[in-house]
């Protein structure tokens, strides 16, 4: 999927605890802070339309997110809009700025994550049957639900990526989830994480 723009090496950017975009998905949004409605006025007059989903890490933000484009909006009676984010490539932060404007923008580095223009990788070692039976049992202790006649039938890309941004793991954890190299490393990591969960892992011996 090869963008049919230019990427900016300068975009705005969204912080969102505990929100991830992965390659290829999409993330909805309810915008409501009046900076981030300014952010996304701008951001519907560039060409691009691309905004950087970012996680908040310790006083700053984290080295890696995600750009996502914005492909659907719309606005509600209390102004609130609600838009649909669609992954265009990670990027690394180089820089933050601030400027007129009142929400930051970000220096970004579009090099590390190539293969993301790419189309969908595959996971030719993923066992289905091993993974869904961890699941079932890491989402019945959590109270979760899901379709799983549609998890099923699902692409591995599709299943690995949204579960890595539905499961409730920590901020440290889906940061790590976003920043795997490829779809075999980042099923591992996902993999690995849930049966922690099962065990009784502690929160505080999980990724930071």
């Amino acid at each position: 999927m090869r963008a049919h723009f230019d990427l900016p090496q300068r975009i705005a950017l969204f912080p969102l605890d505990g929100a991830v975009l992965m390659p290829r998905t999409r993330l909805p949004l309810h915008i409501f802070e009046p900076r981030y409605l300014q952010m996304l006025e701008d951001t519907l007059k560039t060409d691009h339309r691309l905004i950087g989903i970012i996680q908040p890490e310790g006083e700053g933000l984290a080295s890696v997110g995600t750009a996502g484009r914005v492909v659907a909006f719309s606005e509600g009676d209390d102004g609130r809009m609600m838009i649909s984010l669609k992954a265009i490539s990670r990027f690394r932060l180089l820089d933050t700025q601030e400027g007129f404007a009142p929400y930051l923008h970000g220096e970004i580095d579009w090099s590390p994550f190539r293969r993301d223009l790419k189309g969908p990788e595959r996971d030719p070692d993923l066992d289905r049957d091993a993974l869904f039976d961890a699941l079932r049992r890491y989402m019945d202790a959590h109270e979760l639900s899901t379709d799983w006649d549609a998890a099923a039938r699902a692409e591995e890309e599709t299943l690995v990526n949204s579960l890595a941004m539905m499961l409730p793991f920590s901020t440290g954890d889906k940061q790590a989830l976003l920043e795997t190299p490829t779809l075999r490393d980042r099923r591992e990591l996902l993999q690995g994480l849930v049966e922690f969960a099962l065990r009784g892992g502690d929160d505080e011996d999980r990724l930071q």
